[in-house]
């Protein structure tokens, strides 16, 4: 886990326990792009519940096998349609940066759907862009 004094890899600047950590411990993202922060922050902690828990239903799968040699170490955010607190469907562009066991680096780029359901968003799936 992430200590709430540390930045928050989902590269807002502030300190997890003020960022994402709010989010993992239960309180709902109010945007598409704030949860997906969240779920890249989930991806850096290694936290599957919390990726399971914000994912769609009707997408969702059984588990997600984290790879334990990946570590996930920058977000870049390149665009966000929609997704607002008052709004109930957002897509988000972003690229999410990697290291693995090796030091070898890579970058996965990707434009996620989210809805809102009863005030809640879920990732809904995600295309490269």
């Amino acid at each position: 886990m992430i200590d709430d004094d540390a930045r928050c890899p989902c590269g807002t600047g502030e300190s997890y326990g003020a960022c994402c950590g709010r989010f993992h411990r239960g309180r709902s993202a109010p945007t598409a792009e704030l949860l997906m922060r969240s779920r890249f922050s989930a991806f850096a902690a290694g936290d599957e519940e919390y990726l399971l828990a914000t994912w769609h239903p009707g997408t969702r799968p059984a588990s997600v096998a984290l790879d334990p040699q990946l570590r996930w170490y920058r977000l870049d955010v390149h665009a966000a349609d929609g997704g607002g607190p008052f709004e109930s469907e957002g897509r988000v562009e972003f690229s999410a940066h990697w290291r693995d066991g090796s030091g070898a680096r890579g970058r996965q780029r990707e434009r996620s759907r989210f809805v809102r359901e009863d005030g809640r968003w879920f990732y809904v799936d995600g295309a490269p862009a």
